[in-house]
């Protein structure tokens, strides 16, 4: 995705774009003063709620659900089985070695060292190693550096007033 074009097919109607241009760019930020959840114009264009006679689109555990990273719909406990594997595979000793082995990108967690270790068993070379474009998770954000890519917790809300 760092190059490629990420096309969705909804997004190129040319009405549908108009329409989305036109509107106010403080109607479609995050948080703030609002405490709207991420792509709530969008989600409240689907919401039939108001309306008793109109049959639900999604029902609202989908429609008003938190905005997840791609690896998220795989579902936690096949997340959590790969970062209970890591803690098996990766000892402590290895683990605080990891700078020494890798001064560069250093894996935080002993997923990542396991992810790094198995890509570098199949691909030893140093220019395979420099092909790879890390996902560096921002610190300022309150992203942890988990190479899984579970929920965020700038997401958190979602889960706790996902209508507003």
């Amino acid at each position: 995705m760092a190059w490629g074009l990420e096309a969705r097919v909804p997004f190129l109607d040319k009405s549908f774009l108009e329409i989305a241009m036109n509107i106010d760019p403080t109607e479609k930020l995050f948080g703030g003063e609002t405490k709207r959840m991420e792509k709530y114009i969008i989600r409240k264009a689907f919401d039939t709620s108001d309306d008793p006679h109109i049959k639900p689109y999604l029902p609202d555990t989908i429609l008003w659900r938190q905005k997840e990273q791609f690896s998220d719909g795989v579902g936690y406990s096949w997340i959590d089985s790969l970062k209970t594997k890591a803690e098996e595979l990766v000892s402590d000793e290895k683990f605080t070695k990891a700078a020494e082995r890798w001064p560069k990108d250093t894996p935080q967690t002993k997923e990542a060292y396991w992810y790094r270790e198995v890509f570098e068993g199949h691909f030893p070379q140093e220019a395979c190693t420099e092909s790879v474009v890390r996902w560096i998770p921002r610190g300022d954000w309150g992203c942890p550096a988990d190479p899984s890519g579970r929920a965020q917790k700038v997401h958190n809300a979602a889960y706790e007033n996902p209508k507003v």
